[in-house]
C-alpha cells in the first residue's frame, strides 16, 4: 500500500472536518473542554496525545 499526495490531502481534510464539528455544533462545550485542557499539566497533555496516537494507530491497523 502506498500513499500519494491525494491520500494525505484527504486525510488532512477529514481531520479538519472532524476537529471542526464540536466547535460548530456546541461552542459552549468546546470552550469548557478547551479551558480544562489549558489547566492540565504538560504530562497530562502528553499522555492524552500519546493515547490518541495509539488509538489511531490501532484503528489504522485494523482497517488496513
Amino acid at each position: 500500500m502506498s500513499l500519494d499526495a491525494a491520500d494525505i490531502t484527504t486525510a488532512i481534510a477529514l481531520v479538519l472536518i472532524i476537529e471542526g464539528m464540536l466547535p460548530f455544533l456546541s461552542p459552549t462545550v468546546w470552550r469548557d473542554t478547551f479551558e480544562r485542557l489549558v489547566r492540565m499539566s504538560d504530562g497530562q497533555i502528553r499522555f492524552f496525545g500519546l493515547s490518541s496516537m495509539l488509538v489511531g494507530l490501532v484503528v489504522l491497523l485494523f482497517l488496513c
